[in-house]
């Protein structure tokens, strides 16, 4: 068995470039030997968890859908907002949540705290995202692109 202790996994953060999109991750999967770039489903894990953390005042990431993987979020601390398909709900600490692929998504923090989620995906090969505010897709192959008819960066026509 192979144990790690989530308090003690580096946090890897990130802000886009004006400042909208801003979070930080622990991957606890990868922690415990996964090997996400692997096509060997043993190295590469069925599911990948990790702890995401956004701070008041941000987003995580665009809103976006996956076309192939599935998102289980269980939030542990803060508040904040899930706008999907159907609006806006709020989120606090005991809710959890399911997005199916094909299912727009994005995690706001409104509060004053950090908003605190697990994030449970499946990480399926040959996944691809689409970003409806933007018109873009993100496909791997096996890198990751972010496409409209041309390679774009990854907060183009977000901010």
């Amino acid at each position: 068995m192979k144990k790690v202790n989530s308090n003690q996994l580096e946090e890897h953060a990130w802000v886009s470039p004006k400042g909208k999109f801003g979070g930080a991750g622990k991957e606890v999967s990868e922690a415990l030997g996964r090997e996400p770039l692997s096509s060997d489903l043993r190295k590469r894990h069925p599911f990948n968890v990790e702890i995401l953390r956004i701070p008041p005042g941000k987003s995580a990431y665009p809103y976006h859908s996956h076309s192939a993987q599935w998102e289980f979020y269980h939030v542990i601390s803060g508040s904040g907002l899930v706008r999907h398909a159907d609006g806006v709900t709020l989120i606090e600490p005991g809710d959890a949540f399911l997005f199916e692929p094909d299912q727009p998504h994005q995690l706001t923090n409104d509060g004053t705290e950090d908003l605190v989620v697990y994030v449970v995906a499946d990480n399926p090969i040959g996944e691809s995202c689409h970003y409806p505010d933007s018109g873009k897709w993100l496909v791997r192959s096996p890198e990751r692109r972010i496409l409209r008819s041309d390679g774009l960066e990854y907060y183009d026509g977000e901010e």
